[in-house]
């Protein structure tokens, strides 16, 4: 009972940032309004982590599962894809890079911004 406690916590958080992306219209996906929400509302406690957490630890752990459907699509459009896939691999490796990147930089300034703070 706990676990549907939980994710029905998560779904209703998904469902009002779907409910936002229907009355703010910009161009982004409902499920960053949903993960901004969480965040907002995991920060300020309104939402407990022990809340959530079980059911999201649970979530994290089979999101690779989740990729599954992707690659068979990958796989299926094949024939569509041959003509550009070495553009498409190049801009994937690039972007990776600077993902990468940018979060470890996001990451050492937030330890630098938490040591300041803790002193």
């Amino acid at each position: 009972m706990k676990y549907i406690r939980q994710f029905g916590i998560i779904l209703a958080v998904t469902f009002i940032g779907e409910a936002l992306k229907y009355f703010i219209p910009l161009p982004i996906p409902a499920s960053i309004y949903g993960l901004i929400l969480m965040l907002i509302a995991l920060k300020t406690r309104i939402i407990p982590l022990e809340k959530v957490k079980d059911t999201g630890d649970f979530l994290i752990n089979v999101m690779p599962v989740m990729f599954i459907p992707a690659g068979v699509g990958l796989l299926v459009s094949w024939d569509a894809l041959k003509p550009i896939w070495l553009p498409v691999a190049f801009i994937t490796v690039v972007t990776t890079i600077i993902v990468i990147a940018v979060t470890g930089c996001v990451t050492q300034l937030i330890i630098r911004l938490e040591k300041r703070y803790h002193k």
